[in-house]
């Protein structure tokens, strides 16, 4: 193929392994040695053949309807872009996060969104400070936050906002004696103590939504 289109063979090995397409007089150069139509070969449109019709061609020259390289924008459709936040959540003592602007965005996988049940409409991402959420949070780890799940569920961690503490991320035990706690993972309960809230109260603390997802540096 690189020979075919004058190209080396790190660039034919780049189409084949669907990393990026000829342009437009590559793709012409393929069609012409391969004596394929270049809609055809480009976007599996139409006959593969000039002037055959469709009864007389082979079987397995019917054409699939797919591509036969992945275009820019299939690889993009493949991706949602999520917004990212200048917002802290503090695994800490809080944050008051007075002036909070868009960054930029942060891409996911759609089809990994779709198994999660997500919507990519409730999604933001912030990040993380402090040492509190340890070993599970660590400070400045991504969390993509889904707003739309603002009940408290019990054993799940959650970024939630306080007047006392601003906002934070905390993991939500629920304790038939003594309602909901607030706490944090970091085993250092003498500098990391868990709030308790009675059960009616817990929504004192306005649940911003739940932590779907981290990532940081190892």
């Amino acid at each position: 193929m690189a020979k075919l289109a004058g190209v080396t063979p790190k660039a034919s090995s780049k189409w084949l392994n669907g990393e990026s397409m000829p342009g437009g007089a590559k793709m012409l150069a393929l069609a012409s040695a391969l004596k394929v139509r270049v809609e055809w070969l480009e976007y599996g449109r139409g006959e593969m053949l000039e002037g055959i019709a469709p009864e007389a061609r082979p079987l397995s020259a019917q054409p699939t309807g797919i591509p036969a390289f992945p275009t820019e924008e299939d690889a993009e459709d493949a991706y949602v872009h999520i917004k990212q936040y200048s917002a802290l959540l503090s695994a800490g003592p809080g944050h008051s996060n007075e002036h909070v602007e868009v960054r930029g965005t942060l891409a996911f996988k759609r089809e990994w969104i779709r198994c999660m049940g997500l919507n990519p409409k409730n999604l933001k991402v912030i990040y993380a400070q402090g040492s509190s959420m340890e070993p599970t949070i660590n400070d400045r780890d991504v969390l993509l936050i889904d707003e739309s799940r603002v009940e408290p569920v019990d054993g799940q961690v959650f970024a939630l906002f306080s007047e006392n503490k601003g906002a934070i991320v905390k993991r939500l035990i629920f304790s038939d004696l003594e309602g909901w706690i607030i706490r944090s993972d970091n085993p250092d309960k003498v500098r990391f103590a868990d709030l308790k809230v009675p059960n009616g109260d817990i929504h004192e603390h306005r649940i911003l939504g739940r932590v779907m997802w981290r990532a940081g540096v190892l």
